[in-house]
């Protein structure tokens, strides 16, 4: 399942249309290197941090393990239309970020992965976050959809949203969410809990605040009220808690947002963005553990860091997809999605005004303290 590298070919100097270079001088190797210098200052005088622009040139590339045929083998008359861009002249960019739950004692994605990372029946999607990308830049959304989501799943009828993954990988990951949510993907990431663990350790560890003191009886863990600073261990044990929680799993989904706001924070804090040695360390390690689809290219990625170069994580807001509650259908416990409030969202994340909605629905976001 895995697809070979990025090609070498595929390079920061792409950025720029050959109009752009110096009609003549020195040699081809000599050019890229002085476009490259220029292409640095020009992140320099951006803010942008001059390890994204190094990393992605000469070492992401090397690093990242990919999967092909992820929207190849999607009708292109099923997938919704792709936006238009914005006002900056940048489309929105939908990332559909997968946990698995792979029961392996090696790892399943990344670069470190002795396994394949996707084996029909024998995974589901853990974890189903779609990361919404404003065209300009200035906001995001990360949106849970509980893992027990009861959908319809294209060639399979109704069932259990983290089902897709098992039957059809994510290809059929894609199709289901894309239907339900009317928004086109336009890239995957899979991590597996391995690689999460990794992440976590790479920024130092993240602060988590538990408001009251509870008991994870599956696990024998005690979280006593008040901040800890989880290591990729701990952390594990803190996001996949649903036992002794109020709310369940909507409370296990809340934690995860809680974690990845954390992550964020530790990842955009400005000694990382000054230092690239920190920085480089942390891209490395994500580079090593998550898989993308093989469709997004170094240039891409390249582009995307650059226009995201004064983006700040208070600007992402975290919600989970609305719902009605949960309930039986035969012998499976599942969670019923609101519809109409569910399309109210999503035309909203269509149309980039996710702000808009926040501002009405702001208890429906997560807070910084979660159970």
């Amino acid at each position: 399942m895995t697809a070979p590298l990025l090609d070498d070919d595929c390079s920061l100097t792409d950025l720029l249309d050959d109009d752009d270079l110096p009609p003549a001088g020195p040699p081809r190797r000599r050019l890229r290197r002085v476009v490259v210098v220029m292409v640095t200052l020009l992140a320099l005088l951006a803010g942008i941090p001059v390890a994204v622009a190094w990393y992605v040139e000469h070492r992401l590339s090397s690093q990242l393990t990919r999967m092909s045929g992820i929207f190849a083998a999607l009708p292109e008359s099923q997938r919704p239309a792709k936006p238009a861009a914005g006002a900056p002249g940048a489309a929105a960019v939908d990332i559909l970020l997968i946990g698995t739950d792979r029961r392996s004692e090696v790892a399943t994605t990344g670069t470190d992965a002795a396994a394949a990372d996707w084996v029909p029946g024998q995974q589901r999607s853990d974890t189903l976050m779609l990361l919404h990308i404003d065209g300009d830049r200035r906001s995001a959304a990360v949106v849970s959809i509980p893992r027990d989501s009861w959908v319809d799943i294209p060639g399979h009828g109704k069932g259990k949203i983290n089902a897709a993954f098992s039957y059809g990988g994510p290809s059929l990951a894609v199709a289901t969410v894309e239907q339900l949510t009317g928004i086109r993907i336009d890239h995957v990431a899979i991590v597996d809990w391995t690689g999460f663990e990794e992440l976590t350790d790479a920024v130092g560890g993240v602060d988590i605040d538990i408001p009251e003191t509870v008991h994870d009886s599956a696990n024998d863990v005690t979280w006593e009220e008040g901040r800890h600073h989880l290591d990729g261990e701990q952390a594990l044990l803190y996001v996949r808690q649903r036992y002794g929680l109020p709310g369940g799993d909507f409370d296990r989904v809340k934690r995860q947002q809680a974690f990845l706001r954390s992550v964020m924070e530790a990842s955009l804090h400005q000694e990382m963005r000054k230092d690239p040695r920190l920085l480089y360390d942390f891209l490395s390690t994500l580079a090593r553990h998550v898989t993308v689809d093989a469709e997004w290219s170094t240039t891409q990625m390249a582009k995307l860091a650059f226009s995201l170069r004064d983006f700040r994580s208070a600007n992402v807001e975290f919600l989970t997809a609305p719902s009605t509650g949960t309930g039986m259908v035969g012998d499976q416990s599942v969670v019923f999605l609101d519809q109409d409030a569910g399309r109210e969202l999503w035309h909203e994340l269509r149309t980039d005004r996710i702000d808009e909605w926040s501002s009405i629905h702001w208890r429906e976001l997560t807070g910084d303290v979660v159970r």
